[in-house]
């Protein structure tokens, strides 16, 4: 766990297209977006994921506030 950043974002969980509030993603939120992921694109390993994901950010100025969780997960897809 030492290597996510402890920072604190909320979203609605009762909806993929819920907006990220600034900063980054929380744990929680973290582990719900890789859980979606990983259902889309099983044949790719945690960490190539959390690699799309890095570039998802990278090509969003650094951050992914503002992104819905939707836009991340498709986003990342193309990527994978």
């Amino acid at each position: 766990d030492n290597f996510l950043p402890k920072t604190s974002a909320s979203f609605s969980t009762n909806s993929y297209d819920a907006f990220i509030s600034p900063n980054t993603l929380n744990l929680s939120s973290f582990t719900k977006l890789m859980k979606k992921l990983q259902e889309i694109n099983p044949e790719a390993s945690r960490d190539r994921i959390v690699d799309a994901l890095l570039e998802v950010r990278k090509n969003n100025k650094g951050i992914l506030s503002g992104l819905s969780i939707n836009s991340i997960v498709k986003r990342t897809s193309v990527i994978l």
